[in-house]
């Protein structure tokens, strides 16, 4: 992958260009502002950018702003939000923004660099990658649709998953029922959500945007 790194942390912009690299991946700019974010964007085209919500110069929301208006400008490209805080309001206006290629991480619940590389794929590939905590915020936040409400309890709880990029054998894993089940479930929400036939994984990104109200 090629990416863009975007955090204030001169320390946590280093580690992640050393983590990345020593993976095999292209680091095409490691910068501090939000700024300088767009600038090495639209330089680089990179598959994918890791974003830092709060910078300077306000500490507020300046990356998510950048991140929202790189949605718009370079849809080709991945956002993934890396973040200590949940920002519900321009999160839910990010993922509005586009229909797949998004992710968002909070930093101190990131379990080891194998889960965080993965989800950075995800994303790049232009999949999901939530955390659940960011999940349960934005759903609960959000206006819910009457085809979500019309949902099951099991088939919620499988969006919500869904939400989070993992898949169906993952999903299975964690209910500790069967693949099949899963799939039967996930079948179920596309079919009360109206979703059309298409390929999965943009039907469970649509289906992902309706869960959180985006």
């Amino acid at each position: 992958m090629r990416i863009v790194i975007a955090d204030d942390s001169a320390i946590l912009r280093e580690l992640l260009v050393q983590m990345l690299t020593e993976r095999g991946h292209e680091v095409c700019a490691a910068v501090a502002d939000a700024e300088a974010l767009r600038s090495a964007v639209a330089e680089h085209r990179p598959d994918v950018t890791i974003i830092d919500i709060r910078m300077p110069p306000t500490h507020s929301t300046e990356g998510l702003r950048a991140a929202i208006d790189i949605r718009r400008e370079h849809p080709g490209t991945g956002v993934l939000l890396f973040s200590q805080y949940i920002e519900t309001r321009f999160a839910t206006r990010l993922l509005a923004a586009g229909s797949a290629g998004v992710g968002y991480l909070l930093k101190d619940r990131v379990a080891d660099v194998a889960e965080f590389t993965e989800a950075l794929t995800r994303v790049a590939a232009r999949g999901t990658a939530l955390d659940p905590e960011v999940v349960t915020q934005l759903a609960g936040g959000g206006r819910r649709a009457a085809e979500i409400e019309s949902l099951t309890a099991r088939e919620r709880e499988v969006l919500a998953l869904m939400a989070e990029g993992r898949s169906n054998s993952a999903i299975a894993q964690t209910l500790l029922v069967s693949a099949g089940t899963v799939e039967k479930h996930v079948a179920a929400v596309f079919g009360k959500l109206g979703l059309p036939s298409s390929e999965d994984a943009n039907r469970r990104v649509l289906a992902v945007l309706r869960y959180l109200g985006a």
